[in-house]
């Protein structure tokens, strides 16, 4: 039994709809497949990102605790310029100052570098004046500056040359 041709064509017809039909649920699920790919590369970065900040938080947590030590620092190297000439005190005395130098260095603290040198407005605050030396460079330190992990917590106070 040969089918009639108008059955034939329908078929035909009802095939190519299905072919078609087909093809445009492939392009919206390749459409989709896209854009969960696209969203999960889009997690990936900001998860990345979010480590990396994280990491920066942690890095410099200690900060205000640091900027808490530093003045009882700064009396050492004050205390350290009256000392008695008792020569086991001024050991006991450096030796405790020693250990807070070594903490703070362990914890990412270094000392700015000023003196003799050309001022920095990014690492110093210049305080005053004074004679002798170069122009424009350091000739006297007030305050000890120091950066942590290279980014400065407190600037040092210097005097430049005339």
């Amino acid at each position: 039994m040969a089918q009639e041709p108008n059955e034939l064509e329908k078929k035909e017809k009802s095939f190519d709809a299905t072919q078609d039909e087909l093809k445009a649920l492939q392009l919206k699920c390749e459409e989709y497949l896209n854009g969960w790919k696209r969203e999960r590369a889009d997690f990936l970065n900001h998860k990345k990102e979010e480590m990396e900040r994280i990491g920066i938080i942690i890095k410099y947590a200690n900060e205000e605790l640091i900027l808490k030590i530093l003045p009882i620092l700064d009396n050492f190297y004050l205390a350290e310029k009256h000392l008695p000439e008792d020569k086991e005190f001024k050991n006991g005395f450096s030796q405790i100052k020693k250990q807070l130098e070594d903490f703070l260095s362990k914890e990412g603290i270094e000392v700015i570098e000023t003196m003799g040198k050309p001022f920095d407005p990014n690492t110093m605050e210049a305080v005053g004046e004074a004679e002798g030396g170069d122009e424009g460079t350091i000739v006297e330190e007030v305050q000890r500056g120091y950066t942590l992990h290279g980014k400065v917590i407190r600037p040092a106070k210097v005097k430049i040359s005339k």
